[in-house]
């Protein structure tokens, strides 16, 4: 049996939890704690099994010991205007794509490498649902949608405090957009997300009783820990690529905590203002492709 169709059959299997039942998601969440988490040996002993023997049910337990770290990483996304449940669910399918695709070669744990393909599954699953009303589908939304909070961290606002002018110039500047993109994106993340709000159709459970411990368990830590690393290496391999004045805008502008003005730039290299934009969008624009196909890369 094909991989692609193992998925499949594992999809579908009767034994997965679905995320929404005749209990609800309480009900789900109550389910997967029931699952064993599994030690080093155990998980490579099965990750073996199934990629060498095609055995599902080793593949089945490998997605069941991390239905938890899909459930804690979709609800991280809950704030996104989308049922949870449907949430719950991308993430699944992110990390059966991460059993599929993981590399015995790979001196990680499972779950560092399933962060990613969960992560990726949530992305897609909220551009595409968000294309229905035209956000996320132009090359400035998604770059918006992947940094306004990190940048909106930075600059010291958080929750669902406004944007000043100044704070929109600001981001609209370091992304290279335009102030309305900024305004229109900080709204659709930020719209009234109060804890009393219902997240499902079948249970009238509130958002307040899903709320899950914040505190990292070790194997979360670890695996972002190791998160961190593999994207500080892939970012620094990809900047190496670019020409050396493409490298210091890029560093100067988005990779520093007191970034560099247009201005600033502008002087050390001696052009105008309007050609570190132009620079900067390009060299960007250049690191993300790189970047993307250093991840397909090692993904495949």
């Amino acid at each position: 049996m094909s991989q692609n169709n193992s998925l499949m059959v594992l999809k579908n299997s009767a034994n997965l939890p679905a995320a929404v039942d005749g209990g609800g998601l309480i009900a789900y969440f109550e389910k997967i704690k029931k699952f064993p988490i599994l030690s080093d040996d155990e998980e490579q002993e099965l990750l073996i099994d199934f990629k060498q023997n095609g055995n599902l049910q080793a593949a089945q337990k490998l997605v069941t010991s991390h239905l938890r770290l899909a459930a804690k990483i979709a609800m991280t996304y809950r704030n996104y205007g989308l049922p949870l449940a449907d949430l719950v669910s991308e993430a699944n399918i992110g990390l059966m794509q991460a059993v599929k695709k993981f590399d015995l070669s790979k001196k990680v744990r499972l779950a560092t490498y399933a962060i990613w393909w969960i992560k990726a599954a949530l992305n897609d699953f909220i551009l595409r649902s968000w294309s229905l009303v035209k956000i996320g589908t132009v090359a400035a939304q998604k770059k918006l949608f992947y940094n306004l909070n990190r940048i909106k961290a930075r600059l010291g606002i958080y929750e669902n405090a406004g944007l000043t002018p100044e704070n929109v110039k600001t981001i609209a500047q370091e992304l290279v957009v335009d102030e309305k993109d900024v305004i229109e994106m900080n709204q659709r993340l930020h719209t009234d997300a109060s804890l009393n709000v219902t997240v499902g159709d079948d249970d009238g459970q509130e958002r307040q009783n899903l709320l899950v411990d914040s505190r990292e368990n070790i194997e979360a830590h670890l695996a972002n820990k190791q998160e961190s690393a593999y994207k500080q290496s892939i970012l620094k391999k990809c900047l190496a690529k670019l020409d050396e004045r493409e490298q210091y805008i890029i560093k100067s502008r988005m990779l520093t905590d007191e970034p560099q003005t247009l201005e600033e730039l502008g002087i050390k290299f001696a052009v105008s203002r309007e050609r570190i934009r132009q620079i900067e969008k390009k060299a960007f624009e250049h690191l993300s492709v790189l970047v993307k196909s250093e991840l397909a890369q090692e993904a495949a």
